[in-house]
């Protein structure tokens, strides 16, 4: 009999020493800063991630952002024009005959007038883009450098160069500037401090990752899912989304993160499934073997390329499909990353 006291004594002995030890360990983490890596290869949707956090915790877009998108949006307007009109030629698709003139003019304006633009310019942009040859090379804009949110502001032309104009959270969002060096946001989430930091994601950009490796708390890894069929920026030669899934395996895979857990964001997945409809999946990829119309399928597909070169004994990878520009989803997704980082501080503690 008074060997089992001394056994139960014992137990319940070492039982309040892990909890203790939990209980400091628990102290030690409170008041931590919780700082969430955001990469991935450039466009893929880093950015908007980071803008709709400010939207979401913080007070949105001050006045000096507003004026910056302002100019970045209006000079992009007609720079991503002029690529179309260009594009025509390289698809070789024939605009209207009464549009010809108006396309040879827009391509001899002045960079100037990107910013600077004139009644005549925007009306020209207005016409050409209700021509049916634009619209069909606009169709075929992944075979062209031409983002996907251009059509947004050619149908928004006439708001958008307005004198007054100023950018709604939505222009902003849509609105793509190359992120070079870091971006960063830091708020708090019932009292818990976070800082969220994006980096540039094109391959001049990719080096400085390794100086914000430091006190990583969790990665967030950001994949545009429509750009199974578009090449990169900086090497046509290469397909983007296989671009993508070597930078995950080479981040996943350094000595930094070893047994960290990981987040898989799947982004665009609204333009995924668009672009699903028309274009194949086996012509880029030979290997998937579902149909083509079969949404379900062709995510989880992806999914597992990029899984499979990440995973390890040592960590768990969750992926989240997103669509980057509807805050309601960021907030949900947001929320299931609380999640995954609270469950996984149970779990480490747990068998204690």
């Amino acid at each position: 009999m008074g060997n089992k006291k001394n056994k139960q004594k014992k137990k319940d002995s070492k039982k309040n020493e892990l909890l203790e030890k939990q209980i400091k360990n628990e102290k030690k983490q409170e008041g931590k800063e919780v700082k969430l890596l955001v990469l991935g290869t450039g466009e893929s949707g880093k950015s908007t991630f980071v803008k709709q956090i400010q939207l979401i915790f913080k007070s949105g877009f001050d006045q000096k952002t507003k004026e910056l998108y302002k100019e970045t949006i209006r000079h992009n307007l007609v720079k991503d024009t002029k690529i179309l009109v260009t594009g025509m030629g390289t698809l070789e698709i024939d605009f209207e005959p009464e549009n010809m003139v108006l396309a040879r003019e827009l391509l001899r304006s002045e960079d100037k007038q990107c910013t600077e633009q004139t009644e005549e310019l925007n009306n020209t942009i207005e016409t050409l883009w209700q021509d049916s040859g634009l619209k069909e090379c606009f169709d075929a804009r992944s075979l062209l450098q031409i983002p996907d949110t251009h059509g947004y502001y050619l149908d928004n032309l006439e708001r958008i160069t307005q004198e007054n104009y100023e950018p709604t959270d939505q222009d902003i969002l849509y609105c793509r500037i190359p992120t070079t060096g870091v971006n960063s946001v830091d708020f708090e989430v019932e009292g818990n401090p976070w800082l969220v930091v994006d980096v540039g994601g094109q391959r001049s950009e990719r080096r400085k990752w390794i100086h914000h490796f430091g006190d990583v708390t969790m990665i967030a890894y950001v994949v545009a899912l429509s750009e199974y069929d578009q090449k990169l920026f900086e090497d046509e030669a290469i397909n983007r989304m296989v671009e993508s899934i070597s930078l995950f395996e080479s981040t996943a895979n350094n000595e930094f993160f070893e047994g960290m857990n990981c987040i898989i964001m799947f982004n665009k997945i609204d333009l995924f499934e668009k672009k699903l409809t028309k274009t194949s999946l086996k012509k880029w990829f030979t290997e998937y073997q579902g149909e083509d119309n079969d949404i379900e399928s062709a995510k989880q597909f992806l999914s597992n390329l990029f899984i499979e070169v990440g995973k390890n004994e040592k960590r768990e990878i969750f992926p989240l499909y997103t669509c980057g520009t509807d805050t309601n989803n960021i907030k949900t997704i947001f929320e299931s990353i609380q999640k995954i980082l609270m469950e996984a501080h149970e779990k480490k503690y747990k068998n204690l």
